[in-house]
């Protein structure tokens, strides 16, 4: 397939860039819908006089419909949206960069949705249909335990999860951490809570902070119902956990001003399961937790590490570096464009 593409690009490179376009718009009105041309145009970067030849012709062909709140979809623009998804991203080259991608970061399996989600964040929705089809591919059927990390991501992923999940399976998932002290849609209490509202499945909390000293740490573990959620989450076969910036996560997690201040030192890029990674990745930093940690991912079935945008290239290169091979990372064409660059 992929040679065939080759050849028709050579010989009418003009048409892979019509297709490729169009797609893009009908890709665009489908996260946004309804949508006016104006806002269409800008999000795409074109003027309003070239996007309206396109969507003319769109509507022409009944792909798309104009009322009154703006353009959507039918139901025929929606099929070929998802006819067409596989043949576009190789017009893109996504799966020559997914192997590339491979390569470069040492793990089994690498999935990039085309765009940037710093510029436009519908792309992390794409990431978490995603997320939706490796996990029904991915995890074994029967009994399944899924430790699931916090963050603006992850609760983002959750909402595109589906009951699809569920074919011959049993799902309970459990937070891979503490997170109390963050805002709560976006704990990983509340993303267990709502992946399993999306699938199904089952759900389990652990109520305790996330951040805290040695002193407390300790005596929380003797607790009986928090012991029995930490055996759960040291029992999961699968994990779905992103990725973050280390000056962005420090801020959002309220650390001391002394650890800021260590992290910038030790120029810290990057931030996963509490630990906080330079550019070589190495460990500058590790939070004192409950919960899953870094070593536990070697015994896992599946592996879903979720991170996009092109700022976040170098948060995911160096933590990379400590991913179990059987890593699944899903990113965006923004982010490993700037890591396959660096």
């Amino acid at each position: 397939m992929h040679q065939e593409l080759e050849w028709i690009e050579l010989i009418a490179p003009d048409m892979v860039d019509v297709i490729s376009q169009r797609f893009k718009i009908l890709q665009n009105i489908s996260w946004t819908e309804p949508v006016g041309r104006r806002s269409l145009a800008q999000m795409l970067g074109m003027s309003e006089r070239v996007l309206r030849t396109d969507t003319d012709f769109l509507k022409k062909q009944e792909l798309i419909s104009v009322t009154k709140s703006g353009m959507i979809l039918t139901a025929q623009g929606y099929e070929t949206i998802h006819g067409l998804t596989n043949m576009i991203d190789q017009l893109l080259g996504l799966q020559q960069l997914e192997k590339k991608l491979c390569g470069f970061l040492g793990i089994k399996r690498c999935l990039i949705v085309s765009g940037d989600s710093d510029n436009q964040p519908q792309f992390i929705d794409a990431m978490g249909k995603l997320v939706n089809d490796s996990l029904q591919m991915l995890l074994p059927k029967g009994k399944n335990i899924v430790a699931v990390m916090g963050g603006t991501t992850m609760a983002r992923v959750a909402k595109c999860l589906t009951p699809e999940i569920m074919e011959k399976r049993e799902v309970l998932f459990v937070p891979a951490r503490g997170g109390i002290g963050e805002r709560a849609d976006i704990q990983a209490n509340n993303v267990c809570a709502q992946m399993a509202l999306k699938t199904g499945g089952k759900h389990r909390a652990l109520y305790v902070p996330e951040h805290v000293s040695e002193k407390v740490y300790r005596p929380l573990l003797t607790e009986p119902a928090i012991q029995e959620v930490v055996s759960l989450i040291k029992d999961s076969n699968a994990v779905i956990h992103s990725i973050g910036e280390a000056m962005h996560m420090a801020k959002r997690r309220a650390m001391p001003e002394s650890i800021v201040k260590m992290l910038i030192e030790k120029h810290a890029v990057g931030e996963a399961f509490g630990y906080f990674f330079d550019e070589y990745g190495h460990v500058v930093y590790r939070i004192p937790r409950i919960g899953l940690q870094l070593e536990d991912l070697a015994s896992m079935d599946c592996i879903l590490a979720v991170a996009g945008g092109s700022s976040k290239a170098k948060a995911i290169r160096a933590y990379m570096q400590h991913a179990p091979k059987n890593t699944c990372l899903i990113t965006d064409e923004g982010a490993a464009k700037v890591i396959l660059k660096e």
